[in-house]
């Protein structure tokens, strides 16, 4: 492969790259914890959007069990951001293992 070659296909694969990493920046993902008490919502660009607690999930006499709900959920939709953005930029990158 001519080297002429490859630089196009680099700078088509960074501009891929780059279009896919705005459109996942763009997406949420929603997270739930406690049998649905507690919901999350997370941007790809692993932003915390939203919180969202059923009024019963509020026990002045158990305020931790509500915070371990909201970590949960809070981690789960980073998580699930976490896995569409690797899962989308390994598309785009062939398999390849470059950072991005």
């Amino acid at each position: 492969m001519d080297m002429k070659k490859m630089m196009k296909q680099a700078q088509k694969m960074q501009r891929d790259a780059a279009k896919a990493q705005e459109e996942i920046a763009a997406m949420e993902f929603t997270a739930s914890a406690g049998g649905g008490m507690v919901e999350a919502t997370v941007t790809g660009g692993m932003e915390l959007v939203s919180v969202k607690m059923d009024p019963a999930a509020v026990d002045p006499e158990d305020v931790e069990m509500l915070q371990d709900m909201v970590v949960a959920a809070v981690n789960e939709a980073l998580r699930e951001a976490t896995e569409a953005s690797n899962a989308r930029m390994s598309g785009i990158m062939g398999g390849m293992n470059l950072p991005f």
